[in-house]
Parts: C-alpha cells; structure tokens; sequence
C-alpha cells in the first residue's frame, strides 16, 4: 500500500482541519473509500466509539504450506502490505489522527493488532496524546498452529482500549461486565475462539471473504462495555462488517469504513440480515456509579421506611429496628445497614441494600427495591 502524506507548502504535515459539528452524521450506512479521507469528512467529537482493526502489515515472506503440502490461506493482500515501516507509520499517524479528532471527548478508541504492529500503534496512539486504559489479550482457543515449527503457536492478539485524555469520564459498564462472567471481575485476558464455522462469511465461491475476520463475540464484549443504546460506533476498517452487524443487534449506531467493494458488499448484506434484540433483551445491569447516590437514611426520611419499622434478612434469622437517623440496631449492635449485616455475619463487609428486607403483606421485598423505586422518581 502506498500512502502519500498530507504536506503543506513549508514541508511540514498538514494536521485535520475542525469540521462543524452539527453537520449530518449518515448513520447505519457504509462509507466505501479510504478511511483517512472518508474520516476527515466527518464532524469534530461525533463518535461515542472507534472499533479499529488495521493493517497488520504482516510482511509475510512467500507462501505457507501445511505439512501434508495444504497451502495456507494467509493474509497476503495488498491493503496488507506497506512499502516500509516508515510508510506503516505515517499511514497509522494519519488515522488516528482523524479518529482523535472525531471521537467525543468522554468517547473510546480500540485497536487491535498483533506483534508485527500493536507495539507501533501503542507508541503512536499516546504520541497523538490518547490515555491507555487497558491492554486486552484475547487468547485464541483454536489458534492456527505454527506449520514450520520454527516459533511458538501464536495463539493471541493484543487489544489497546484507550480514552483521550486522563481526565476523561469514558463509559465503561463494569456491572455489565461482571454479570457476564458469571458475577466475577471481567479480567484483561479474554478466551474466545477465533471466527470459524457457520459465522465465517464466505464468498459465492464459498471460500472465507475476508482472512482476517474478527468473532462477534469479541465485538460483542467490547460494545457491551464500553457503549450504552443509541450510542455511535464507528469502524474505520470494516470489513466483512462485524462491528456493523454486532452493533445493530444491541441497538447501536454505526458507521463503517471500508475501500475494497467486495467486502463492502458482502458487509451490507451481512448485516441486512442481522435480527437486533428485542428491546428488554438489550437491557443490562445498571452501573451504580452512574446513578445519584442514594443514602438510606433518605428513605428513612422520605418515609419509604419509616423510623421503627424492622427490617429482616432474606432467612429472617435477624430484624433489626430502623432509627430516626438511619442507622439500624439488632442484638446490640448499631451503626448503618452495611456494619450491622457484616457484624452479624462475622464477614468482612456486606452490602446492606441486598441483605436487609422489608415485610410487605407477608412477602419480604428487598430494601433495594425501594431505593430503585426512589430513583425511578428523581
């Protein structure tokens, strides 16, 4: 791939010019064209988030062949191949460029990549002044094997999710990403498989219409991290449309990249045929941190629950009284509904909104139920 640098007359490179920001975004469509070109027609700070997987400018040396004389399928196209380094970065400085300028000042970059550029991509992505917040590893459970022999397998690719700036207040639903592991911490390395069987696109040859089409569970996990409904995802290298299809399926907006017309038309009609979940599905567990804060002493005061009512656990082991200040008191113990059901569990810590009941006719209901019926009147 040859990419000429943006120049201006005194020889130095000509960095994005501000476009308007209430010009149109064209939502749900496919932007056919180079990214660094279609990119700088897009309005400054339109874009919630960017879901980039570039070139990895593999520098693959002649064919690959498996050991029963099979030749591999590998990356050799020529949007893969960069004329040097020197020329990969220029091309990276000048994309990413472009996304800087475009992403919302609390919005998202990801890029993956793997050995042969993340490294590159990493120093360039903080020289144009982007926060690394993590890196992710997403370990292949079916990674292609090493045929020669000559390395190990290599089983994974690195993942750089990074906001604009240090201070910036980026979405990131981290209840959201703990219900989906089975109510543990989602941790930095991910095992997924790599896109294989019936989610492989394939051309009307029947042979895969992309060689590096990335898993819908990859993106699935990033947008659902990372993005609320409604929300703009923007994939300025989008293939086969992964990232298109996935976003129309939780209910978010996008805009795809891409310049080579095959995968564009395989793209469209890709996600044509993609099913978007029912509105309750697309519902996920509120991130208490973005909601106001509610003390409990404020559905004392309010009345929700009023002084001397008695509160239970979900086991009616223990009811402790409701005081006027909102503290609780059981068994001679008092302080808030947090310390009381951690000292009476002898346990380190306890979340008082899920522990502590309310008898209503007979039924126990969740002290937590009130405090979501209060926010729900804010």
């Amino acid at each position: 791939m040859n990419v000429v640098a943006r120049i201006s007359e005194t020889g130095a490179p000509v960095r994005p010019r501000s476009r308007s920001a209430d010009k149109a975004l064209a939502l749900d469509t496919i932007i056919t064209g180079d990214c660094v070109a279609a990119m700088a027609r897009l309005p400054d700070r339109s874009v919630d988030l960017i879901f980039a997987d570039p070139p990895y400018n593999l520098q693959l040396g002649g064919d690959l062949f498996r050991p029963e004389g099979g030749k591999v399928d590998a990356c050799d196209d020529d949007w893969d191949k960069f004329d040097s380094l020197a020329v990969y970065d220029d091309f990276t400085r000048d994309w990413l460029a472009e996304a800087r300028r475009i992403l919302k000042d609390d919005g998202t970059i990801w890029v993956i990549g793997s050995y042969h550029n993340i490294y590159r991509v990493g120093s360039l992505l903080q020289d144009e002044g982007f926060w690394i917040l993590n890196d992710i590893i997403w370990r292949k459970t079916n990674p292609m094997p090493n045929f020669r022999g000559t390395r190990f397998t290599n089983a994974h690719e690195t993942l750089l999710w990074c906001a604009k700036d240090e201070k910036a207040r980026y979405t990131f639903n981290y209840r959201a990403m703990k219900a989906l592991n089975d109510d543990l911490q989602m941790r930095s390395d991910w095992l997924l498989p790599i896109c294989s069987g019936g989610e492989r696109v394939k051309d009307k040859d029947g042979h895969k219409a992309h060689p590096t089409q990335k898993p819908e569970s990859l993106l699935y996990r990033i947008l659902l991290a990372c993005t609320k409904p409604g929300d703009v995802v923007l994939d300025p290298f989008f293939g086969t449309g992964t990232t298109g299809a996935v976003a129309r399926r939780l209910g978010r907006r996008w805009i795809g990249i891409e310049r080579e017309a095959e995968y564009v038309k395989v793209a469209r009609q890709r996600i044509a045929s993609t099913l978007p979940l029912d509105e309750s599905a697309m519902q996920t567990v509120a991130d208490m941190r973005s909601q106001p804060r509610v003390a409990f002493g404020l559905l004392v005061e309010s009345g929700a629950i009023p002084p001397g009512s008695i509160v239970t656990d979900s086991k009616r082991r223990w009811q402790a009284q409701v005081r006027a200040d909102g503290s609780i008191a059981c068994d001679g113990h008092s302080g808030s509904i947090h310390q009381v059901g951690a000292t009476l569990q002898s346990a380190p810590s306890c979340n008082g909104w899920t522990f502590w009941h309310v008898d209503q006719g007979g039924t126990l209901v969740v002290i937590d139920a009130l405090r979501q019926s209060h926010l729900a009147g804010l």
